[in-house]
């Protein structure tokens, strides 16, 4: 049989597995969409729980899709694999003739398998070129591409943003010097060098001085934040009553993001305090199941690293109907502000 995360080549184990599990209740049989498959460790675990389980992975790079689907093919017609953004879960399901779900997960960010194959170029643990795309179909640009393009207040904008990196200006001014220089920043290890150089002094963090600016720069290049919110919406109005969703996040800006909508749609008012009239268009249409996000345990965390940032939450989709117009002063879901 085939164990979650197992299968041929090097193991894999999916975070948060038992947890996941845990609230997305597969046992229960029915359609559930694994939106951000990787390597299929989640989905062998939903297609396990029960024989009534069926599972459409999606996801954007073909090369995992292609390893998940060799290492599920044990289970037949019950899995089916789609190359797709999980941004386009409605029209997958639309496609594959099905309209609601018992269950969607969706587990945010960069895989494992796509930090350790060097010549994707998404650490600066190999030498290779920057490419940092999952998609390697997409003629999105690469990250070498877009740091030959952008203007050094752009750059320094989407590394503060997205990595969270206070030095964001001195290291865009230092990538911009060498492209005028006319050596472009081009190799995984020359960024993370020179990021080094440029922030300088002695080494306090336990991470690498480049970790924030190698992920803000892969969060660009592949769009990680855009439209994350209109997804959760999808994914809810595409579940069936008591239906559930999972969100595993593993950056700060996902995660409010996440928290944000979830809270919305629970009913909850996300409007700035000085907003007289609600304008969020909070309705209550699911139950926040996790008041708080779940986090790995130490054992989990100490044999795999990778995971510590991870954060599930996870809703449940009540009976209610929602309409597309925002809240309704007259209806019994009507939110209060604040």
């Amino acid at each position: 049989m085939f164990a979650p995360g197992g299968g041929p080549g090097a193991p894999h184990c999916p975070v948060l597995l038992q947890e996941t599990m845990q609230y997305l209740a597969p046992e229960r049989g029915g359609l559930f969409v694994d939106a951000t498959l990787g390597l299929g460790g989640h989905a062998a675990g939903i297609l396990e729980a029960s024989s009534e389980t069926h599972v459409i992975g999606i996801d954007r790079d073909r090369e995992a899709l292609f390893l998940a689907s060799e290492r599920l093919v044990s289970y037949g017609a019950r899995f089916r694999a789609v190359h797709a953004n999980h941004r386009e879960i409605g029209r997958v399901l639309e496609e594959a003739g099905e309209h609601r779900a018992s269950g969607v997960l969706a587990d945010l960010g960069v895989s494992s398998w796509q930090l350790d194959t060097a010549e994707r170029g998404f650490s600066f643990r190999h030498d290779a070129p920057l490419d940092m795309r999952m998609d390697r179909d997409d003629k999105n640009e690469t990250v070498a591409a877009l740091l030959a393009r952008l203007p050094e207040e752009e750059i320094a904008r989407i590394i503060y943003e997205y990595g969270e990196e206070r030095r964001s200006r001195r290291i865009a001014r230092w990538i911009v010097e060498r492209r005028k220089q006319g050596k472009p920043v081009t190799g995984t290890r020359d960024l993370a060098e020179l990021v080094a150089r440029a922030i300088g002094g002695k080494r306090t963090d336990r991470i690498h001085p480049a970790t924030r600016t190698f992920q803000a720069l892969r969060i660009a290049v592949n769009e990680e934040l855009i439209e994350l919110a209109a997804f959760i919406e999808t994914a809810i109005d595409l579940l069936q009553p008591s239906g559930r969703l999972v969100m595993i996040s593993f950056h700060s800006l996902e995660d409010r993001i996440v928290k944000r909508t979830l809270r919305r749609l629970a009913g909850q008012c996300v409007c700035e305090t000085r907003v007289p009239v609600c304008v969020c268009g909070a309705r209550r249409v699911v139950e926040i199941l996790t008041r708080r996000p779940i986090v790995p345990g130490t054992a989990e965390a100490d044999e795999n690293p990778r995971a510590r940032s991870a954060k599930l939450r996870a809703c449940l989709k009540l009976n209610t109907r929602r309409t597309m117009e925002g809240t309704d002063p007259s209806s019994d879901f009507a939110v209060s502000l604040h």
